[in-house]
């Protein structure tokens, strides 16, 4: 942001699960999106070490994930990256931050659709923009690129005894 601070920054989290085998995969993707000029993104996985089937309690857990980081983003570093942008604002500058929640509110399309009050509010709570379905395009394409492979554990045929391998 520092290189071109006359420009149009979103700063978006979104996350999405995919049920596995045993486990269910969670990858959060945190996004600064430089409109028309690319974007630079990293995600954090999380796995629970069971097949979660509920959609509620999947969506809770993805909204919690997202809330997570967003609160990592405290008042200061949020104020740190809107400042960099703040001296150029008449020129057209700005900075959003948004939490794409991966649910729709068409009640046709999407299993999803009974719960997204509850997770808009849930985003709004925490001073952060909610994006559903079809606009959600961090939790619903990014973070969904990297949720689609099992997890393998790095130490998958070793035995750990008091954390030695």
């Amino acid at each position: 942001m520092r290189h071109d601070p006359v420009a149009i920054y979103k700063f978006i989290i979104g996350t999405d699960c995919q049920v596995h085998t045993g486990h269910t995969k969670f990858i959060t993707g945190v996004v600064i999106q430089r409109l028309g000029k690319g974007a630079w993104a990293c995600y954090r996985q999380v796995i629970v070490h069971r097949a979660l089937h509920s959609i509620r309690e999947k969506l809770s857990m993805e909204t919690a994930l997202s809330e997570e980081i967003a609160m990592y983003f405290d008042e200061s570093k949020r104020q740190d990256m809107e400042n960099i942008i703040l001296p150029h604002l008449y020129q057209g500058a700005s900075f959003d931050m948004f939490i794409h929640i991966d649910a729709g509110d068409d009640e046709n399309k999407n299993r999803t659709a009974k719960f997204v009050q509850e997770m808009v509010r849930r985003v709004e709570s925490v001073g952060m923009v909610p994006v559903i379905k079809p606009d959600c395009y961090v939790a619903s394409a990014y973070a969904n690129r990297f949720s689609k492979k099992p997890y393998q554990p790095i130490y998958e045929n070793h035995e750990v005894i008091d954390g030695i391998l």
